[in-house]
C-alpha cells in the first residue's frame, strides 16, 4: 500500500529514484572533486598558489561539467535536445515579495551559523578528528598569511572565487541537488529535505569538519525550497552567502596585493 508521500510523488509525475541511486548521485561528484583537489592542491602550493585555487578549479573542471552535464544528458534522453525541461523541477512561481520574506531570514540565519557558530565547531572537529590531514588540505588557512603567495596567484584565486564559488557553482548545485535530486526523493515526504541536506553536506568531502555547521546553516533553506517547490530561493540564498565571503576575500587581496 502506498503512503501519502508515495501517492503525492506518483501524482507529481516525478519518477522516484532508488535509495542507492540517490546516494550515489549525491556523493559521486564530491568524490571526483576530492580526487581532483588532492592531486592538484600540492602542485599549486609548490608553484606559489594557495590550495584553495585547486578547489576553485575543481568547480570549473569537475563540479559544473559533471552536475550540469548530467542534467543536460538526462534532458537529451528525455527531450531529444540538450534541455532541462522536465528534468529540473521545483520551479513553481512565487510573488516577488515572498522571495524577500523567505530569503532574508534564511540568509541571516546561515550567515550567523557559518560566521559565529561554525568556526568553534570546525576547530573542535579539526583538532579531534582531522589533525592528520596535511596543511594544504585546510583551504581557508591561506588567508592567515597571504604574503606567502604570489600576487598573480592571489588575484586569480580571489576573482575565480567570486565567479565560480560565488555564482556559477551554487547555481549548478541548486539545479542538481534541489532541482533534480530532491524531487526524486519526494516519496520520503517531510524527511526528503533532511536526507537531501545530509547527503549534500557529506558531498563536501574536501571539508568534512564543516558537516555539522553546514547542516545547521542550510537545513532551514532546503526545507523552504521543498515547501515552496521553488529552487530559486535556494539559489538566491546560496549565491548571496558565498558572494559575501568571496567579495570580502577579493577586497582583502586587492588591498594588500
Amino acid at each position: 500500500m502506498r503512503t501519502d508521500a508515495g501517492r503525492k510523488a506518483a501524482e507529481s509525475g516525478v519518477r522516484q529514484q532508488s535509495i542507492v541511486r540517490s546516494i550515489v548521485l549525491h556523493l559521486l561528484p564530491g568524490v571526483l572533486i576530492l580526487v581532483f583537489f588532492v592531486i592538484t592542491a600540492p602542485l599549486l602550493e609548490n608553484l606559489g598558489a594557495p590550495s584553495f585555487l585547486a578547489l576553485l578549479l575543481a568547480i570549473a573542471f569537475v563540479l559544473i561539467p559533471f552536475e550540469l552535464g548530467y542534467l543536460l544528458y538526462q534532458g537529451k534522453k528525455r527531450n531529444g535536445v540538450l534541455s532541462l525541461r522536465g528534468i529540473v523541477h521545483y520551479r513553481q512561481p512565487m510573488p516577488w515579495w515572498q522571495y524577500f520574506v523567505l530569503a532574508m531570514p534564511l540568509f541571516l540565519w546561515s550567515g550567523l551559523v557559518m560566521m559565529i557558530l561554525s568556526p568553534a565547531i570546525d576547530t573542535f572537529f579539526i583538532d579531534n578528528l582531522f589533525p592528520w590531514l596535511p596543511e594544504w588540505f585546510f583551504i581557508g588557512a591561506f588567508a592567515e598569511d597571504l604574503g606567502q603567495y604570489t600576487r598573480p596567484a592571489l588575484v586569480l584565486t580571489a576573482v575565480l572565487n567570486v565567479v565560480l564559488n560565488g555564482l556559477l557553482g551554487p547555481i549548478v548545485e541548486e539545479l542538481y541537488f534541489r532541482g533534480y535530486l530532491l524531487p526524486r526523493m519526494s516519496r520520503l515526504g517531510k524527511w526528503a529535505p533532511l536526507v537531501n541536506s545530509l547527503l549534500f553536506s557529506l558531498y563536501h568531502f574536501f571539508t568534512p569538519w564543516q558537516n555539522v555547521g553546514r547542516l545547521l546553516a542550510f537545513i532551514p533553506l532546503f526545507y523552504a525550497v521543498w515547501w515552496k517547490k521553488n529552487i530559486y530561493v535556494g539559489m538566491l540564498v546560496h549565491c548571496a552567502g558565498n558572494l559575501v565571503g568571496a567579495l570580502m576575500m577579493l577586497a582583502l587581496v586587492l588591498r594588500i596585493a
